[in-house]
Formats: C-alpha cells, structure tokens, sequence
C-alpha cells in the first residue's frame, strides 16, 4: 500500500493494505466485468474468503514497487476490523495509521497530514469487518499459477475506483502481495516478506496523536 507522496484522493491509499502484478488497467467508467471461473475456482474463493477472515493481526516487514520505478520498504502492522500502521524506512518520510474510521497520512518532511475515512481507500477490503469475494465486490480476474493464486476484485457499484489484486501461496493458504490500480492507472504493488500472523500487537500502534512531530512512533 502505498501511499504517494502528494494530496490522497477516493483509492490512493495501501493500503498498505497497502499490490501483485495485476491482471491489467481497468479504463474509467468501464462495465464490470465478472471472472469466468471453473467450480475449482469457486471452491478455491470460499477457502481464500474463510482465510482472510481469519485474519485477525499481522506484522509483518513489506517492499513496495511503484510504477515509476521506485522501491520502498518498512513495517506494516494489521488489526482486523479497521486498524492499520504502516511504517516506511528512511529515507522515505511517510507515515500511515488507520484508526478504524480515519487512516492518517502522515509526511514528516512536508510537515503535512492528510486525512482520509478508511471506508475511501485501498484498504476498505482487508480492513472490513466481514469479508466477502460477492456481492459489493466483483472477482474480474482469477489466475492460477503453480503453487500461487491471482485474485483481481473490484467494486461492484464502482468499477472505475480501481483495483486491487490479492496474491496467495497455495499450499500453505496465505496471504503474500497485493497490487492497487488507482482511478488514474497508476499501480503500486506491496510485497509481505517474513509475515507473521496472530500476533500480540500494542493497541497504541493504532492511535494517532496529533502534534506538531507528527504521531508517537
């Protein structure tokens, strides 16, 4: 996830939650367009909706790639429903904490916060309380490569949001990469390196202070 280092906008944050490599651009305005998938992959679906519900915290070190060629890394910390941090090594000066309402977007070098409803970014899917691959979210694209499984979804209502493809090993199930499109095609992609789940997480990682350095680290 994955934030850009200028004003945020309806799905340019991750996100964190924070990328993959997606399965293309999705063009503005387009009609939704829903995967055809074999029964194999429906009952795959069922078992990467019962995991990612199950996720209940995760800690894990993160690469990001950028479109442009950029390549960053830090710390990302996960408490289902609602709360995230997400901490950039130097020299990248970025800051994200979602509270369960808010996600702060914090930039120390700019001395700027910006603040966005965590329902109106990226992280809207791996933050909801009750995760669902139907209805309000629409597979668009399933690929299954050995021992890997290429989710793409988007918004049902709102296709020309953007899109965010989930990647998971397949044996063990688990969660390893996402990709964001945002509405303007740019693609971030976050990559988990050593993830570790169910772990205890201090709930002050998850309050943002406000003051003039910015939030408790």
């Amino acid at each position: 996830m994955i934030m850009p280092p200028h004003p945020l906008s309806r799905r340019k944050l991750l996100a964190a939650l924070a990328g993959a490599a997606a399965f293309g651009a999705l063009p503005a305005r387009a009609a939704i367009r829903t995967a055809a998938l074999t029964p194999q992959d429906r009952n795959d679906l069922v078992e990467v909706q019962r995991y990612l519900n199950n996720i209940h915290t995760l800690q894990s070190r993160f690469q990001q790639f950028a479109q442009n060629g950029t390549v960053s890394s830090g710390t990302i910390y996960l408490q289902r429903p609602g709360k995230m941090r997400i901490v950039y090594d130097p020299p990248t000066p970025v800051l994200i904490v979602s509270d369960g309402d808010y996600v702060y977007y914090w930039d120390s070098q700019l001395q700027q916060l910006q603040q966005i409803g965590v329902d109106d970014t990226p992280a809207w899917f791996l933050l909801r309380p009750d995760i669902k691959l139907t209805g309000d979210v629409t597979v668009t694209g399933f690929l299954r490569e050995p021992g890997v499984l290429r989710i793409a979804m988007s918004e049902t209502k709102h296709p020309d949001q953007g899109r965010l493809t989930v990647v998971m090993s397949e044996r063990p199930l688990e969660l390893r990469q996402w990709t964001v499109i945002d509405p303007q095609q740019r693609q971030v992609t976050v990559a988990l390196q050593d993830p570790h789940y169910g772990v205890a997480l201090n709930p002050d990682l998850f309050v943002w202070i406000r003051q003039t350095q910015g939030p408790a680290q």
